[in-house]
Protein backbone atom coordinates (compact mmCIF):
# COMPACT_ATOMS: atom_id res chain seq x y z
CA UNK A 1 0.00 0.00 0.00
CA UNK A 2 2.83 2.36 0.86
CA UNK A 3 4.43 1.75 -2.53
CA UNK A 4 1.14 2.30 -4.34
CA UNK A 5 0.50 5.50 -2.37
CA UNK A 6 3.96 6.82 -3.17
CA UNK A 7 3.42 6.04 -6.85
CA UNK A 8 0.08 7.87 -6.81
CA UNK A 9 1.68 10.85 -5.10
CA UNK A 10 4.50 10.94 -7.63
CA UNK A 11 1.99 10.55 -10.44
CA UNK A 12 -0.02 13.51 -9.17
CA UNK A 13 3.11 15.63 -8.86
CA UNK A 14 4.13 14.73 -12.40
CA UNK A 15 0.65 15.73 -13.66
CA UNK A 16 1.01 19.14 -11.95
CA UNK A 17 4.45 19.67 -13.47
CA UNK A 18 3.14 18.61 -16.89
CA UNK A 19 0.31 21.14 -16.56
CA UNK A 20 2.86 23.78 -15.56
CA UNK A 21 4.87 22.99 -18.69
CA UNK A 22 1.87 23.48 -20.97
CA UNK A 23 0.45 26.45 -19.05
CA UNK A 24 3.75 28.32 -18.92
CA UNK A 25 4.11 27.84 -22.67
CA UNK A 26 0.71 29.47 -23.22
CA UNK A 27 1.34 32.29 -20.74
CA UNK A 28 3.89 32.69 -22.54
CA UNK A 29 7.45 32.40 -21.22
CA UNK A 30 9.15 35.77 -21.63
CA UNK A 31 12.75 34.59 -21.28
CA UNK A 32 14.81 34.64 -24.49
CA UNK A 33 17.44 31.90 -24.37
CA UNK A 34 19.33 32.29 -27.64
CA UNK A 35 18.60 33.76 -31.09
CA UNK A 36 18.66 30.26 -32.61
CA UNK A 37 15.30 29.48 -30.98
CA UNK A 38 13.79 31.90 -33.49
CA UNK A 39 16.21 32.07 -36.40
CA UNK A 40 16.54 28.34 -37.08
CA UNK A 41 12.83 27.73 -37.60
CA UNK A 42 9.96 30.18 -36.79
CA UNK A 43 11.55 33.29 -38.33
CA UNK A 44 12.33 31.49 -41.60
CA UNK A 45 8.88 29.91 -41.88
CA UNK A 46 7.10 33.18 -41.03
CA UNK A 47 8.79 34.71 -44.07
CA UNK A 48 8.13 31.76 -46.37
CA UNK A 49 4.56 30.88 -45.38
CA UNK A 50 3.07 34.07 -43.93
CA UNK A 51 4.98 36.48 -46.16
CA UNK A 52 6.16 38.55 -43.18
CA UNK A 53 9.22 40.73 -42.95
CA UNK A 54 11.91 38.56 -41.34
CA UNK A 55 15.64 38.22 -41.11
CA UNK A 56 16.94 35.13 -42.91
CA UNK A 57 20.06 33.74 -41.19
CA UNK A 58 22.99 32.81 -43.39
CA UNK A 59 22.38 29.06 -42.90
CA UNK A 60 19.12 29.34 -44.86
CA UNK A 61 20.48 31.35 -47.79
CA UNK A 62 20.84 29.51 -51.09
CA UNK A 63 24.49 30.60 -51.20
CA UNK A 64 25.32 28.76 -47.94
CA UNK A 65 22.68 26.10 -47.12
CA UNK A 66 23.71 24.50 -43.82
CA UNK A 67 20.33 23.66 -42.25
CA UNK A 68 17.71 21.26 -43.49
CA UNK A 69 14.34 22.84 -44.17
CA UNK A 70 12.41 19.62 -43.46
CA UNK A 71 12.06 20.04 -39.70
CA UNK A 72 11.23 23.78 -39.83
CA UNK A 73 8.52 22.94 -42.36
CA UNK A 74 7.17 20.08 -40.23
CA UNK A 75 7.06 22.17 -37.04
CA UNK A 76 6.82 25.96 -37.34
CA UNK A 77 5.73 25.63 -40.95
CA UNK A 78 2.76 23.43 -40.09
CA UNK A 79 1.59 25.66 -37.23
CA UNK A 80 1.85 28.80 -39.37
CA UNK A 81 0.02 27.11 -42.22
CA UNK A 82 -2.79 26.19 -39.80
CA UNK A 83 -3.26 29.72 -38.44
CA UNK A 84 -3.02 31.14 -41.97
CA UNK A 85 -5.73 28.73 -43.15
CA UNK A 86 -7.96 29.59 -40.19
CA UNK A 87 -7.70 33.26 -41.03
CA UNK A 88 -8.31 32.73 -44.75
CA UNK A 89 -11.43 30.68 -43.96
CA UNK A 90 -12.70 33.50 -41.71
CA UNK A 91 -12.75 31.12 -38.75
CA UNK A 92 -10.47 33.50 -36.90
CA UNK A 93 -10.32 37.12 -38.00
CA UNK A 94 -7.00 37.91 -36.34
CA UNK A 95 -5.28 34.55 -35.96
CA UNK A 96 -1.97 35.95 -37.12
CA UNK A 97 -0.52 38.16 -34.40
CA UNK A 98 2.61 38.35 -32.30
CA UNK A 99 1.21 36.03 -29.62
CA UNK A 100 0.18 33.22 -31.99
CA UNK A 101 3.39 33.59 -33.97
CA UNK A 102 5.35 33.01 -30.77
CA UNK A 103 3.19 30.45 -29.01
CA UNK A 104 1.92 28.16 -31.79
CA UNK A 105 5.34 26.65 -32.68
CA UNK A 106 6.28 26.51 -28.99
CA UNK A 107 3.05 24.71 -28.18
CA UNK A 108 3.81 22.06 -30.80
CA UNK A 109 7.29 21.59 -29.33
CA UNK A 110 5.77 21.39 -25.85
CA UNK A 111 3.48 18.60 -27.04
CA UNK A 112 6.47 16.85 -28.60
CA UNK A 113 8.37 17.20 -25.31
CA UNK A 114 6.13 14.54 -23.78
CA UNK A 115 8.02 12.06 -25.97
CA UNK A 116 10.67 12.48 -23.28
CA UNK A 117 8.18 11.54 -20.57
CA UNK A 118 7.02 8.51 -22.54
CA UNK A 119 10.62 7.43 -23.07
CA UNK A 120 11.46 7.75 -19.38
CA UNK A 121 8.38 5.75 -18.40
CA UNK A 122 9.29 3.01 -20.88
CA UNK A 123 12.99 2.88 -20.06
CA UNK A 124 13.01 3.34 -16.28
CA UNK A 125 12.17 -0.30 -15.38
CA UNK A 126 14.93 -1.53 -17.70
CA UNK A 127 17.54 0.55 -15.89
CA UNK A 128 16.54 -0.18 -12.26
CA UNK A 129 14.75 3.17 -11.86
CA UNK A 130 11.31 3.91 -10.47
CA UNK A 131 9.22 5.20 -13.43
CA UNK A 132 7.25 7.83 -11.49
CA UNK A 133 10.23 9.17 -9.57
CA UNK A 134 12.11 9.44 -12.85
CA UNK A 135 9.16 11.25 -14.44
CA UNK A 136 9.00 13.75 -11.57
CA UNK A 137 12.74 14.41 -11.80
CA UNK A 138 12.42 14.93 -15.56
CA UNK A 139 9.28 17.10 -15.46
CA UNK A 140 10.65 19.20 -12.60
CA UNK A 141 13.90 20.00 -14.37
CA UNK A 142 14.08 23.55 -15.68
CA UNK A 143 15.72 22.09 -18.80
CA UNK A 144 12.42 20.35 -19.59
CA UNK A 145 10.26 23.32 -18.57
CA UNK A 146 12.26 25.91 -20.52
CA UNK A 147 14.55 24.40 -23.16
CA UNK A 148 12.23 21.61 -24.31
CA UNK A 149 9.37 24.03 -24.90
CA UNK A 150 11.47 26.19 -27.27
CA UNK A 151 11.98 25.83 -31.00
CA UNK A 152 15.62 24.71 -30.92
CA UNK A 153 17.12 22.10 -33.21
CA UNK A 154 18.72 20.85 -29.98
CA UNK A 155 15.22 20.13 -28.66
CA UNK A 156 14.45 17.94 -31.67
CA UNK A 157 17.86 16.32 -31.25
CA UNK A 158 16.95 15.40 -27.67
CA UNK A 159 13.58 13.94 -28.71
CA UNK A 160 15.13 11.86 -31.49
CA UNK A 161 17.80 10.65 -29.04
CA UNK A 162 15.02 9.60 -26.64
CA UNK A 163 13.22 7.70 -29.41
CA UNK A 164 16.46 6.00 -30.39
CA UNK A 165 17.06 4.86 -26.80
CA UNK A 166 13.53 3.40 -26.68
CA UNK A 167 14.01 1.60 -29.99
CA UNK A 168 17.31 -0.02 -29.01
CA UNK A 169 16.14 -1.05 -25.51
CA UNK A 170 13.80 -3.91 -26.32
CA UNK A 171 12.23 -6.13 -23.68
CA UNK A 172 9.23 -8.39 -23.49
CA UNK A 173 6.44 -7.98 -20.95
CA UNK A 174 8.00 -10.70 -18.75
CA UNK A 175 11.25 -8.73 -18.53
CA UNK A 176 13.34 -10.96 -20.81
CA UNK A 177 15.32 -9.57 -23.72
CA UNK A 178 13.31 -9.27 -26.90
CA UNK A 179 14.72 -10.00 -30.33
CA UNK A 180 15.77 -6.69 -31.95
CA UNK A 181 13.38 -5.90 -34.80
CA UNK A 182 13.57 -2.10 -35.04
CA UNK A 183 16.24 -1.84 -37.75
CA UNK A 184 14.15 0.22 -40.21
CA UNK A 185 12.93 2.68 -37.55
CA UNK A 186 16.41 3.02 -36.08
CA UNK A 187 17.75 3.82 -39.54
CA UNK A 188 15.08 6.48 -40.09
CA UNK A 189 15.57 8.12 -36.68
CA UNK A 190 19.37 8.12 -36.96
CA UNK A 191 19.35 9.71 -40.40
CA UNK A 192 16.69 12.25 -39.46
CA UNK A 193 18.75 13.19 -36.41
CA UNK A 194 21.87 13.58 -38.55
CA UNK A 195 20.11 15.94 -40.96
CA UNK A 196 18.61 17.92 -38.08
CA UNK A 197 22.02 18.33 -36.43
CA UNK A 198 25.08 16.34 -37.56
CA UNK A 199 26.18 16.27 -33.91
CA UNK A 200 23.39 13.72 -33.43
CA UNK A 201 25.92 11.04 -34.40
CA UNK A 202 27.71 11.71 -31.10
CA UNK A 203 24.49 10.93 -29.21
CA UNK A 204 23.58 7.97 -31.45
CA UNK A 205 26.95 6.22 -31.23
CA UNK A 206 26.41 4.35 -27.95
CA UNK A 207 22.76 3.37 -28.62
CA UNK A 208 23.76 2.04 -32.06
CA UNK A 209 26.67 0.06 -30.63
CA UNK A 210 24.36 -1.28 -27.93
CA UNK A 211 21.77 -2.29 -30.55
CA UNK A 212 24.44 -3.95 -32.69
CA UNK A 213 25.61 -5.91 -29.66
CA UNK A 214 22.07 -7.11 -29.01
CA UNK A 215 21.72 -8.29 -32.60
CA UNK A 216 25.02 -10.13 -32.69
CA UNK A 217 24.40 -11.87 -29.35
CA UNK A 218 20.76 -12.78 -29.99
CA UNK A 219 21.18 -14.23 -33.48
CA UNK A 220 22.76 -17.53 -34.42
CA UNK A 221 22.64 -17.00 -38.19
CA UNK A 222 24.97 -14.65 -40.07
CA UNK A 223 22.21 -14.25 -42.67
CA UNK A 224 19.81 -12.89 -40.05
CA UNK A 225 22.41 -10.48 -38.72
CA UNK A 226 23.12 -9.17 -42.23
CA UNK A 227 19.37 -8.84 -42.81
CA UNK A 228 19.02 -6.55 -39.74
CA UNK A 229 21.85 -4.29 -40.82
CA UNK A 230 20.65 -4.25 -44.43
CA UNK A 231 17.22 -2.99 -43.33
CA UNK A 232 18.93 -0.32 -41.26
CA UNK A 233 21.11 0.87 -44.17
CA UNK A 234 18.30 0.84 -46.75
CA UNK A 235 15.93 2.86 -44.55
CA UNK A 236 18.72 5.26 -43.64
CA UNK A 237 19.52 5.80 -47.33
CA UNK A 238 15.86 6.29 -48.24
CA UNK A 239 15.44 8.87 -45.46
CA UNK A 240 18.57 10.67 -46.64
CA UNK A 241 17.19 10.84 -50.18
CA UNK A 242 13.97 12.42 -48.86
CA UNK A 243 15.88 15.11 -46.95
CA UNK A 244 18.29 15.80 -49.82
CA UNK A 245 15.42 16.10 -52.30
CA UNK A 246 13.45 18.47 -50.07
CA UNK A 247 16.49 20.65 -49.35
CA UNK A 248 17.52 20.71 -53.00
CA UNK A 249 14.11 21.93 -54.12
CA UNK A 250 14.03 24.52 -51.32
CA UNK A 251 17.48 26.01 -51.81
CA UNK A 252 17.58 25.68 -55.62
CA UNK A 253 13.96 26.37 -56.64
CA UNK A 254 13.25 25.23 -60.16
CA UNK A 255 11.05 27.37 -62.34
CA UNK A 256 8.31 25.98 -64.56
CA UNK A 257 10.61 26.16 -67.57
CA UNK A 258 13.22 24.04 -65.80
CA UNK A 259 10.63 21.48 -64.71
CA UNK A 260 9.22 21.33 -68.26
CA UNK A 261 12.67 20.76 -69.72
CA UNK A 262 13.33 17.99 -67.20
CA UNK A 263 10.07 16.26 -68.12
CA UNK A 264 11.20 16.11 -71.76
CA UNK A 265 14.66 14.80 -70.87
CA UNK A 266 15.75 11.20 -70.51
CA UNK A 267 16.03 9.55 -67.11
CA UNK A 268 19.82 9.86 -67.14
CA UNK A 269 19.59 13.55 -68.01
CA UNK A 270 17.16 14.11 -65.14
CA UNK A 271 19.47 12.34 -62.68
CA UNK A 272 22.43 14.34 -63.98
CA UNK A 273 20.63 17.69 -63.64
CA UNK A 274 19.43 16.91 -60.14
CA UNK A 275 22.82 15.63 -58.97
CA UNK A 276 24.49 18.82 -60.14
CA UNK A 277 22.15 20.88 -57.94
CA UNK A 278 22.01 18.40 -55.05
CA UNK A 279 22.13 20.03 -51.60
CA UNK A 280 23.41 17.94 -48.69
CA UNK A 281 23.06 20.31 -45.75
CA UNK A 282 24.83 18.19 -43.07
CA UNK A 283 28.02 18.11 -45.16
CA UNK A 284 27.88 21.88 -45.56
CA UNK A 285 27.31 22.18 -41.81
CA UNK A 286 30.31 19.98 -41.02
CA UNK A 287 32.50 21.74 -43.57
CA UNK A 288 31.74 25.06 -41.90
CA UNK A 289 32.02 23.94 -38.28
CA UNK A 290 35.19 21.89 -38.70
CA UNK A 291 36.98 25.10 -39.60
CA UNK A 292 38.34 26.60 -36.34
CA UNK A 293 38.21 30.10 -37.81
CA UNK A 294 34.48 29.80 -38.42
CA UNK A 295 33.84 28.52 -34.91
CA UNK A 296 35.86 31.41 -33.49
CA UNK A 297 33.34 33.81 -35.05
CA UNK A 298 30.67 32.33 -32.77
CA UNK A 299 32.87 32.19 -29.69
CA UNK A 300 35.70 29.89 -28.61
CA UNK A 301 35.67 28.11 -25.26
CA UNK A 302 38.08 25.84 -23.40
CA UNK A 303 37.58 22.16 -24.26
CA UNK A 304 36.53 21.41 -20.67
CA UNK A 305 33.63 23.92 -20.68
CA UNK A 306 30.96 21.24 -21.16
CA UNK A 307 32.34 19.14 -18.29
CA UNK A 308 33.08 21.91 -15.82
CA UNK A 309 30.52 24.63 -16.57
CA UNK A 310 27.69 23.73 -18.95
CA UNK A 311 26.84 20.38 -17.38
CA UNK A 312 26.53 21.98 -13.95
CA UNK A 313 24.60 24.95 -15.35
CA UNK A 314 21.99 22.63 -16.89
CA UNK A 315 21.80 19.70 -14.49
CA UNK A 316 23.36 20.90 -11.22
CA UNK A 317 24.12 18.24 -8.65
CA UNK A 318 23.02 15.45 -11.03
CA UNK A 319 26.01 16.21 -13.27
CA UNK A 320 28.35 16.17 -10.28
CA UNK A 321 26.96 12.82 -9.09
CA UNK A 322 27.41 11.35 -12.57
CA UNK A 323 31.05 12.50 -12.70
CA UNK A 324 31.70 10.95 -9.29
CA UNK A 325 30.12 7.65 -10.30
CA UNK A 326 31.88 7.74 -13.64
CA UNK A 327 35.34 7.87 -12.08
CA UNK A 328 34.44 4.78 -10.04
CA UNK A 329 32.79 2.66 -12.73
CA UNK A 330 33.84 3.74 -16.21
CA UNK A 331 37.24 2.08 -16.19
CA UNK A 332 35.78 -1.20 -14.97
CA UNK A 333 32.91 -1.02 -17.50
CA UNK A 334 35.15 -0.42 -20.52
CA UNK A 335 37.10 -3.56 -19.61
CA UNK A 336 33.88 -5.56 -19.34
CA UNK A 337 32.56 -4.13 -22.60
CA UNK A 338 35.66 -5.37 -24.40
CA UNK A 339 35.32 -8.80 -22.78
CA UNK A 340 31.50 -8.90 -22.86
CA UNK A 341 31.27 -11.79 -25.31
CA UNK A 342 33.51 -14.07 -23.32
CA UNK A 343 32.13 -13.09 -19.92
CA UNK A 344 28.40 -13.40 -20.67
CA UNK A 345 28.49 -16.07 -23.39
CA UNK A 346 25.92 -14.71 -25.77
CA UNK A 347 24.10 -12.27 -23.51
CA UNK A 348 25.28 -8.68 -23.73
CA UNK A 349 24.47 -8.14 -20.09
CA UNK A 350 23.92 -4.46 -20.64
CA UNK A 351 20.46 -4.57 -19.12
CA UNK A 352 21.47 -6.71 -16.17
CA UNK A 353 21.56 -5.27 -12.66
CA UNK A 354 25.33 -5.25 -12.47
CA UNK A 355 25.75 -3.44 -15.76
CA UNK A 356 22.86 -0.98 -16.11
CA UNK A 357 24.46 2.02 -14.46
CA UNK A 358 27.81 1.93 -16.29
CA UNK A 359 25.94 1.71 -19.59
CA UNK A 360 23.87 4.78 -18.77
CA UNK A 361 27.07 6.59 -17.85
CA UNK A 362 28.45 5.80 -21.28
CA UNK A 363 25.23 7.08 -22.88
CA UNK A 364 25.87 10.31 -20.95
CA UNK A 365 29.63 10.79 -21.14
CA UNK A 366 30.45 9.55 -24.66
CA UNK A 367 28.39 12.30 -26.38
CA UNK A 368 29.74 14.78 -23.84
CA UNK A 369 33.29 13.82 -24.75
CA UNK A 370 32.68 14.08 -28.50
CA UNK A 371 31.00 17.49 -28.19
CA UNK A 372 33.95 18.67 -26.10
CA UNK A 373 36.24 18.19 -29.10
CA UNK A 374 34.77 21.37 -30.63
CA UNK A 375 35.91 24.75 -29.33
CA UNK A 376 32.43 26.31 -29.52
CA UNK A 377 30.50 24.97 -26.51
CA UNK A 378 27.07 26.24 -25.50
CA UNK A 379 24.92 24.77 -22.69
CA UNK A 380 21.99 23.97 -25.01
CA UNK A 381 24.16 21.50 -26.92
CA UNK A 382 23.89 19.16 -23.92
CA UNK A 383 20.13 19.17 -23.36
CA UNK A 384 19.61 15.75 -25.06
CA UNK A 385 21.64 14.20 -22.21
CA UNK A 386 18.85 14.81 -19.70
CA UNK A 387 17.32 11.40 -20.48
CA UNK A 388 20.24 9.09 -19.54
CA UNK A 389 21.10 11.40 -16.63
CA UNK A 390 17.58 11.21 -15.16
CA UNK A 391 17.54 7.42 -15.53
CA UNK A 392 20.95 7.13 -13.89
CA UNK A 393 20.08 9.53 -11.05
CA UNK A 394 16.86 7.73 -10.11
CA UNK A 395 18.37 4.24 -10.27
CA UNK A 396 19.34 3.16 -6.75
CA UNK A 397 17.64 6.38 -5.49
CA UNK A 398 20.81 8.42 -5.99
CA UNK A 399 18.95 11.73 -6.25
CA UNK A 400 16.67 11.31 -3.21
CA UNK A 401 19.00 12.72 -0.56
CA UNK A 402 19.68 15.74 -2.75
CA UNK A 403 16.02 16.55 -3.50
CA UNK A 404 16.01 19.90 -1.67
CA UNK A 405 19.11 21.03 -3.56
CA UNK A 406 17.53 19.85 -6.82
CA UNK A 407 14.28 21.74 -6.15
CA UNK A 408 16.04 25.03 -5.32
CA UNK A 409 18.37 24.66 -8.31
CA UNK A 410 15.52 24.11 -10.79
CA UNK A 411 13.34 26.89 -9.38
CA UNK A 412 16.22 29.33 -9.74
CA UNK A 413 17.05 28.03 -13.22
CA UNK A 414 13.43 28.35 -14.35
CA UNK A 415 13.21 31.92 -13.06
CA UNK A 416 16.54 32.93 -14.57
CA UNK A 417 16.11 31.45 -18.04
CA UNK A 418 12.32 31.35 -18.28
CA UNK A 419 11.63 34.88 -16.98
CA UNK A 420 14.68 37.10 -16.52
CA UNK A 421 17.17 36.31 -19.27
CA UNK A 422 16.55 38.90 -22.02
CA UNK A 423 13.01 38.77 -20.63
CA UNK A 424 11.91 42.22 -21.77
CA UNK A 425 12.51 41.75 -25.48
CA UNK A 426 9.48 39.62 -26.37
CA UNK A 427 6.99 41.78 -24.36
CA UNK A 428 8.65 44.79 -26.02
CA UNK A 429 7.96 43.33 -29.47
CA UNK A 430 4.34 42.66 -28.48
CA UNK A 431 3.95 46.29 -27.39
CA UNK A 432 5.54 47.62 -30.57
CA UNK A 433 3.30 45.34 -32.64
CA UNK A 434 0.24 46.92 -30.99
CA UNK A 435 1.62 50.38 -31.76
CA UNK A 436 2.40 49.57 -35.40
CA UNK A 437 -1.04 48.06 -36.00
CA UNK A 438 -3.08 50.52 -33.95
CA UNK A 439 -6.02 52.27 -35.70
CA UNK A 440 -4.18 55.59 -35.46
CA UNK A 441 -1.16 54.20 -37.32
CA UNK A 442 -3.38 52.53 -39.90
CA UNK A 443 -5.42 55.67 -40.65
CA UNK A 444 -2.40 57.99 -40.79
CA UNK A 445 0.55 56.22 -42.41
CA UNK A 446 3.80 56.90 -40.63
CA UNK A 447 7.37 55.76 -40.94
CA UNK A 448 8.72 53.91 -37.93
CA UNK A 449 12.35 53.21 -37.13
CA UNK A 450 12.93 50.63 -34.38
CA UNK A 451 16.53 50.63 -33.21
CA UNK A 452 17.58 47.77 -30.91
CA UNK A 453 20.86 48.11 -29.04
CA UNK A 454 22.59 45.73 -26.59
CA UNK A 455 19.79 43.14 -26.84
CA UNK A 456 19.62 39.75 -28.49
CA UNK A 457 18.66 39.85 -32.16
CA UNK A 458 14.95 40.78 -32.30
CA UNK A 459 12.80 38.29 -34.23
CA UNK A 460 11.10 40.58 -36.72
CA UNK A 461 8.31 38.10 -37.36
CA UNK A 462 6.75 38.93 -33.96
CA UNK A 463 6.08 42.47 -35.20
CA UNK A 464 3.72 40.91 -37.78
CA UNK A 465 4.79 43.21 -40.64
CA UNK A 466 3.99 42.16 -44.20
CA UNK A 467 6.83 42.25 -46.72
CA UNK A 468 4.95 44.84 -48.77
CA UNK A 469 4.95 47.27 -45.81
CA UNK A 470 8.05 49.39 -46.31
CA UNK A 471 7.25 52.10 -43.76
CA UNK A 472 8.80 50.15 -40.88
CA UNK A 473 12.55 49.84 -40.48
CA UNK A 474 14.17 47.55 -37.93
CA UNK A 475 17.82 48.18 -37.08
CA UNK A 476 19.75 45.74 -34.92
CA UNK A 477 22.78 47.54 -33.45
CA UNK A 478 23.75 44.51 -31.34
CA UNK A 479 26.51 45.54 -28.91
CA UNK A 480 27.62 48.66 -30.81
CA UNK A 481 29.98 51.13 -29.18
CA UNK A 482 28.66 54.46 -27.89
CA UNK A 483 29.98 56.47 -30.84
CA UNK A 484 28.38 54.21 -33.47
CA UNK A 485 25.10 54.07 -31.57
CA UNK A 486 24.86 57.84 -31.11
CA UNK A 487 25.71 58.53 -34.73
CA UNK A 488 22.91 56.24 -35.92
CA UNK A 489 20.36 57.74 -33.50
CA UNK A 490 21.28 61.30 -34.50
CA UNK A 491 20.98 60.51 -38.20
CA UNK A 492 17.46 59.16 -37.74
CA UNK A 493 16.39 61.91 -35.35
CA UNK A 494 17.60 64.71 -37.63
CA UNK A 495 15.94 63.42 -40.78
CA UNK A 496 13.73 66.52 -41.20
CA UNK A 497 12.71 65.49 -44.70
CA UNK A 498 10.30 63.03 -43.09
CA UNK A 499 7.55 64.75 -41.13
CA UNK A 500 5.79 61.58 -40.00
CA UNK A 501 8.85 59.66 -38.90
CA UNK A 502 8.94 58.10 -35.45
CA UNK A 503 12.17 56.74 -34.00
CA UNK A 504 12.22 54.32 -31.07
CA UNK A 505 15.36 53.14 -29.30
CA UNK A 506 15.16 49.89 -27.35
CA UNK A 507 17.99 49.48 -24.85
CA UNK A 508 18.59 47.74 -21.47
CA UNK A 509 18.63 49.83 -18.31
CA UNK A 510 22.24 48.94 -17.60
CA UNK A 511 23.39 50.91 -20.66
CA UNK A 512 20.62 53.51 -20.74
CA UNK A 513 23.05 56.20 -19.64
CA UNK A 514 24.88 55.73 -22.94
CA UNK A 515 21.91 56.87 -25.00
CA UNK A 516 21.45 60.02 -22.93
CA UNK A 517 24.85 61.23 -24.14
CA UNK A 518 23.78 61.23 -27.78
CA UNK A 519 22.53 64.83 -27.85
CA UNK A 520 18.91 64.02 -28.67
CA UNK A 521 15.79 64.43 -26.58
CA UNK A 522 13.23 61.77 -25.68
CA UNK A 523 9.54 62.53 -25.31
CA UNK A 524 8.25 59.12 -24.20
CA UNK A 525 9.76 56.29 -22.25
CA UNK A 526 8.36 52.87 -21.43
CA UNK A 527 9.97 50.47 -18.98
CA UNK A 528 9.46 46.73 -19.45
CA UNK A 529 10.39 44.69 -16.39
CA UNK A 530 12.14 42.31 -15.90
CA UNK A 531 15.02 42.15 -18.36
CA UNK A 532 18.44 40.74 -17.48
CA UNK A 533 21.27 41.12 -19.98
CA UNK A 534 24.22 38.89 -19.14
CA UNK A 535 26.26 40.71 -21.79
CA UNK A 536 25.66 44.00 -19.90
CA UNK A 537 24.93 42.79 -16.36
CA UNK A 538 23.77 45.20 -13.66
CA UNK A 539 26.25 46.32 -11.04
CA UNK A 540 25.47 44.83 -7.64
CA UNK A 541 25.29 48.18 -5.76
CA UNK A 542 22.61 49.44 -8.18
CA UNK A 543 20.40 46.43 -7.36
CA UNK A 544 20.15 47.71 -3.77
CA UNK A 545 19.33 51.26 -4.77
CA UNK A 546 16.05 52.90 -5.68
CA UNK A 547 17.00 52.53 -9.34
CA UNK A 548 17.02 48.72 -9.33
CA UNK A 549 13.92 48.30 -11.52
CA UNK A 550 15.50 50.46 -14.22
CA UNK A 551 18.66 48.36 -14.07
CA UNK A 552 16.63 45.18 -14.49
CA UNK A 553 14.40 46.57 -17.21
CA UNK A 554 14.27 47.19 -20.95
CA UNK A 555 13.61 50.78 -22.01
CA UNK A 556 11.63 51.86 -25.07
CA UNK A 557 12.62 55.46 -25.77
CA UNK A 558 10.83 57.57 -28.36
CA UNK A 559 13.22 60.09 -29.85
CA UNK A 560 12.00 63.68 -29.88
CA UNK A 561 12.45 65.57 -33.17
CA UNK A 562 13.00 69.26 -32.44
CA UNK A 563 12.87 70.98 -35.80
Amino acid sequence: RGGAGAAMGAGGLWALLAALRAGWCLLPQAGYLHPDEFFQSPEVMAGDILNLQVYYPWEFLSSSPCRTVVFPLMTSGVTYWVIKSLQQLDLCSSCINGYTLLVSPRLLFTMFSFILDYSVYRLAPLWEADPWKALVLLAGSYVTLVFYTRTFTNTLEGLLFALLMVLVSSRKSDGSLAEPTSGPLIGIVTTAGFFNRPTFLAFALMPLLYWAGLIVDSQKSIKTIINHFLKFVLCACFTAVVFITADTFYFTPMGLDNIYSIEKSSLFDVIGQLSEKMIVTPFNFLSYNLNPRNLALHGSHPRVTHFTVNGIMLFGILHVLAIGAGFKMLKKYIYRLIRVKSHYRGSPGLLLHSEGNPTLLLFYFVPLAFLSLFSHQEPRFLIPLILPLVLFSTSQNRAVKWKHVIIVFNVLGALLFGCLHQGGLIPCLFRLEQLLHSPESSNHPRHYTLLFAHTYMPPRSLLNIKKRDTHIEVIDMAGSEEETLCRTVEQRANNFACNECHVFVIIPGTVRATITKCGVSYKNETLIFPHLSMEDPPQIPFLFSGNWRSQLGLHILQVGRDQ
